[in-house]
């Protein structure tokens, strides 16, 4: 049965237990090898990965393909302007194609829709690379981002601030897998996924949403915000406005823990969601958890193909 990556769900929590374990293995026996080195053993020699963009991206981009190099395959970039997307090809056709000229088709995207639609017509394994509703990658990133830096996931204790998108979807997600609470700081009526937190809930997660800042932060054990403004949303000043008050600034991580890690998927609109001070300063691991992003979904691509 062909393996998908399109929530945490997919997986579950033993798998991701183990996704995690390799990541951390498969990082620490590159130290000091060239980035582009594939790794020792090359467990996805001959294995092409067809990378399809709707939406722009920067880590994504460059993390699947340098992980698909460093497990010895390689990666081919399409996006919808330059493709037959663009023009109109169905989703379905698409699938049917790169299936037979690929082994595995990663798809950063819109609508969730899409990449629900695309594993069901393809025949080999479909990765989320982002949609509206989740990221699930991101969160591999993040997850293994806390463990390296000395924090268990069981009773981990997650703030959230802002907007309830679609990174806060998959962090609740996790949270009911990987047995943490989070605390959802949110102004009304940007609320996240009511499924989402309910799935968390029954999975033993403490998921709250809180509309006091501070109260969403205090003894926190990790923060985390992302940008208020998505691409391709409108209607900014009036958002900006209900968020300016989620902001991550030296006050607010102040009632986190001593040793509390912030987190940011990025990019980051300095100024806005977080201040300088906060993402430049001795709690911040944002560049830990942007590289992570290439040793997590390392072990995402291994375990959709059966290594794992």
């Amino acid at each position: 049965m062909t393996r998908h990556f399109l929530n945490l769900a997919d997986a579950g929590g033993d798998a991701i237990a183990a996704m995690l374990g390799d990541a951390i293995d498969r990082k620490a026996a590159r130290a000091g090898v060239p980035k582009g080195k594939a790794d020792a053993d090359a467990p996805l020699a001959g294995h092409v990965l067809a990378m399809v963009f709707e939406k722009n991206s920067t880590r994504t981009r460059v993390s699947f393909d340098v992980a698909m190099r460093q497990l010895g395959g390689s990666a081919l970039t399409l996006d919808a302007g330059t493709t037959q997307l663009g023009r109109g090809e169905t989703i379905a056709d698409t699938a049917r194609v790169l299936s037979r000229m690929a082994d595995a088709i990663m798809l950063r995207t819109n609508d969730h829709a899409k990449v629900e639609e695309l594993a069901h017509y393809a025949t080999v394994p479909v990765i989320n690379g982002l949609t509206d509703l989740s990221h699930p990658c991101q969160i591999m990133a993040d997850l293994l981002t806390v463990i390296e830096h000395g924090k268990a996931l069981p009773g981990l204790e997650v703030a959230w601030l802002g907007d309830g998108n679609n990174v806060l979807n998959s962090i609740v997600e996790a949270a009911g897998l990987m047995k943490f609470n989070v605390r959802i700081g949110v102004p009304e009526g940007y609320e996240s996924d009511a499924a989402f937190i309910a799935t968390a809930q029954a999975g033993g997660a403490n998921v709250r949403v809180v509309r006091d800042p501070a109260a969403a932060v205090r003894g926190a054990d990790v923060v985390v915000t992302d940008t208020w403004i998505s691409m391709g949303q409108t209607h900014a000043e009036a958002k900006l406005a209900a968020m300016m008050p989620y902001q991550v600034n030296d006050a607010l991580m102040a009632q986190a823990k001593a040793d509390a890690l912030f987190l940011h998927c990025l990019p980051a609109h300095r100024g806005e969601e977080v201040t300088d001070a906060v993402i430049d300063g001795l709690r911040s691991v944002v560049w830990d958890e942007a590289e992570n992003r290439i040793h997590a979904q390392k072990s995402v691509l291994r375990w959709v193909f059966g290594q794992l």
